[in-house]
Parts: structure tokens; sequence; C-alpha cells
């Protein structure tokens, strides 16, 4: 079972500046675990899994550059 724990959460308590490619508050980035958690998935896997379905719903036809896969059933 992996704990994430202090290691996931960077170095907060002992003063040390946390280091992330993208922003978010401390509370986000613990709703994110939980939701991965809740899934079994990465946090990166889960942040990937919301934005493709955000996509698809907002572009049910896909956009210029992004068209959906062979056979896929359109939905409006």
């Amino acid at each position: 079972m992996k704990s994430g724990g202090a290691r996931s959460r960077g170095r907060e308590g002992i003063g040390r500046k946390v280091l992330r490619s993208f922003t978010a508050t401390a509370r986000e980035i613990e709703m994110l675990e939980a939701i991965a958690g809740y899934h079994g998935f990465s946090k990166s896997a889960t942040l990937t899994s919301l934005v493709r379905r955000e996509f698809w719903r907002i572009f049910p036809r896909g956009t210029r550059g992004i068209r959906p896969d062979p056979g896929a059933k359109i939905a409006e």
C-alpha cells in the first residue's frame, strides 16, 4: 500500500517550499489525492482522465486538430 505521506506533500512540515509543475493550493492537492485514491489511479492519471472527460463534454465532435476516434459514438 502506498502511503503518500511526507513524500507526496513535499517537506511542508519543516518550512521548505513545495515544488510542483502546476499551481494548486494544499486543499486542492488533498482533493486530488482523495479522488485518485478512491479510483486507484495516480494523481497524473486522475488529472488526465478528468481533462479527457471534460474535453469531450465541451467538444463532442472534437476540434479541428482533435477528431473523435474512428467509430466513436458522437453524443450531443
